[in-house]
């Protein structure tokens, strides 16, 4: 089934539009996931990913009934190796669990043949000697277009096969993002829109919305109209609420096309709730993911 499709059926079941962002820190997990060890330096990496997992099953446990998806950021697990990539595919597991689609965070763009191997880790499989070796199977995943159409190809044609999204980076939410992505005139991510709209056009599912979606940062809604007008079948991901300064209420212009065009991902906001409301973590987190879910879904178009 097409992905747009099954986001646009489970964001009218749950009437949610709220994507948990889960970026594990070990450093700064929930108190009680990360159990006492004998302290082996050699099992450092295995307890710290078991660790991790058990925090990421209580934030999904917590805030989960309140969301459509996950977005995993990869680096947060590529960085404890081998059994840091286990804690991944757990966590995925762990959502599909609960009924939430996942979006594997990671940013890829390379050379289309790098973009290949890249598509196969997240969303294929990979032929091999012994047989086809399966990939994560995120639902959806972001992708860097800087390298140009001919990189984005092979992770769309990839995506289109296992009916996955793609959302491409157009304007992102870091402070940062002006220097490059609003130079220019157009700006690049004026430019970067058409490139999601034409390759988006024939990826259209029933719902009216296409495959190929768009990060759009929160923290400047005043682009938002803009970048609707430019790409009107586009999912919207869109970060920022909450830690880094966005507002729900500023959002209308990217539900415009549709209740399921824009989601609305928060991490801080809802995973360290409790360090501001004091309590227990899931309790301040699913507080915090339910009054999120309510805020978005109250804003029109």
């Amino acid at each position: 089934m097409h992905f747009a499709d099954r986001l646009a059926a489970l964001v009218d079941e749950r009437r949610s539009r709220v994507v948990l962002g889960l970026d594990p820190d070990p450093a700064a997990l929930w108190p009680g996931t990360a159990q006492a060890t004998s302290g082996d330096a050699r099992l450092a990496r295995v307890n710290t990913a078991e660790a991790v997992v058990d925090h990421c099953r209580a934030a999904i446990v917590a805030a989960g009934p309140a969301c459509v998806a996950v977005k995993l950021q990869l680096a947060c697990f590529e960085r404890l190796g081998g059994p840091g990539w286990e804690a991944l595919e757990r966590t995925v597991a762990i959502a599909r669990d609960h009924g939430l689609l996942v979006i594997a965070d990671g940013k890829r763009g390379d050379v289309p043949v790098t973009a290949r191997a890249y598509a196969q880790s997240l969303v294929g499989e990979t032929p091999g000697p012994y047989g086809p070796v399966p990939g994560l199977g995120a639902d959806a995943f972001t992708a860097n277009p800087l390298l140009g159409r001919d990189a984005l190809e092979p992770l769309l044609e990839a995506a289109g096969a296992a009916g996955a999204g793609c959302f491409v980076l157009v304007r992102t939410s870091n402070p940062g993002a002006a220097e490059l992505q609003d130079a220019g005139e157009p700006p690049l991510h004026e430019r970067l829109a058409l490139i999601v709209d034409e390759l988006g056009e024939a990826a259209t599912g029933d719902s009216g919305l296409s495959l190929v979606g768009a990060v759009t940062g929160a923290t400047e809604p005043r682009l938002l109209a803009r970048l609707r007008e430019l790409m009107p079948r586009a999912i919207f991901l869109l970060p920022g609420v909450g830690a880094q300064g966005g507002r729900v209420e500023d959002l209308a212009a990217a539900f415009e096309p549709h209740p399921a065009a824009g989601l609305v991902t928060a991490s801080r906001s809802i995973v360290n709730a409790y360090e501001e409301r004091g309590g227990d973590p899931a309790r301040a987190a699913a507080d915090a993911a339910e009054e999120l879910r309510v805020a978005a879904w109250s804003v029109s178009a």
